[in-house]
């Protein structure tokens, strides 16, 4: 069972002195981003029918991710004692969800998550939690690799002085190798980039011949990290039925695949394919820029180890 210490909230003079949570002793953490003064949309139901409900909390705000280096973990050992000792300090659970229950895909990517490879997230095993206490708002997201545990905290309107999480433990910091930056800085930072440069032969789930600088970056920044694993996930606009598009989304992420394996020497199982049909747009779908628009191929990040 992982070890968790007491998160204290002190109060002097009728000010509130932030909660700091001891995280266990092996702990290291990866990253860590603060403003003196922002907002935070705060996750307070699950992704459905096309919309995350949130709460604003506004003041400072950080965010810290962390990792746990063990095997075995499981999501519910990493975030449970945390929430159990949060609740006796006042905090009031709004939202404790799994993976599907959250809303899955779309619910992860539609919360801010600190870029892989400090913050790993399996699309396939997330727990998340919303806890507020006043016009505080503390948010965990958990999850878990073969090698490590992963812990993202964000607090918002909390004092911004005080530290949210500690170990002794230096940061760890992102890839050092020399790759195309635009496309892997996209990629690292939010975890999922569109390949805009692809071209498919009209009516075609064919990936037209000729280089694209956007799989060079891709195929680099793959050798460069040999950990790194990705998902291919084709979209399309929303002419037509919803089978018909999705079996065309998924052959041209796996036209993608091919290309990357044949031309550019990505290992195929480092990589997988998916099709989305029009079930996530970026645009509208009335005006022909926003049908274009939804008709892409994403690389999104499944995992760094």
């Amino acid at each position: 069972m992982i070890r968790a210490t007491l998160l204290c909230a002190l109060c002097s003079a009728g000010v509130a002195e932030a909660a700091q949570l001891a995280l266990p002793s092996n702990a290291i953490l990866a990253a860590e981003v603060s403003s003196g003064m922002d907002s935070y949309a705060l996750p307070i139901g699950p992704w459905e029918n096309g919309t995350l409900p949130t709460r604003v909390f506004e003041g400072p705000v950080q965010q810290q991710a962390w990792r746990i280096g063990a095997t075995g973990l499981t999501t519910l050992q990493l975030i449970r004692p945390l929430r159990d000792q949060l609740e006796p300090l006042g905090y009031e659970v709004v939202l404790d969800c799994t993976t599907e229950a959250c809303g899955g895909f779309d619910f992860r990517f539609e919360t801010p998550v600190i870029a892989e490879p400090d913050m790993h997230v399996d699309l396939g095993d997330f727990r998340f939690l919303s806890m507020v206490k006043g016009d505080e708002a503390i948010s965990l997201l958990v999850s878990r690799s073969a090698a490590a545990g992963y812990i993202q905290i964000i607090r918002a309107g909390l004092d911004a002085d005080a530290p949210l999480a500690e170990t002794d433990a230096a940061p760890v910091r992102g890839p050092s190798a020399q790759v195309d930056r635009t496309l892997a800085e996209a990629l690292l930072s939010r975890g999922r980039v569109v390949l805009r440069d692809l071209d498919f032969e009209t009516g075609s789930t064919q990936l037209s011949g000729g280089d694209y600088p956007s799989l060079q970056a891709l195929a680099d920044l793959m050798a460069a990290e040999p950990d790194l694993t990705i998902a291919l996930v084709g979209h399309t606009d929303s002419t037509g039925g919803l089978d018909v598009n999705v079996n065309i989304s998924r052959q041209r992420a796996a036209a993608v695949l091919d290309r990357l394996a044949t031309s550019y020497g990505v290992s195929r199982t480092r990589m997988e394919a998916e099709g989305m049909g029009y079930l996530a747009p970026i645009a509208s779908n009335l005006e022909e820029a926003g049908r274009e628009a939804n008709r892409r191929v994403e690389a999104i990040i499944t995992s760094t180890r």
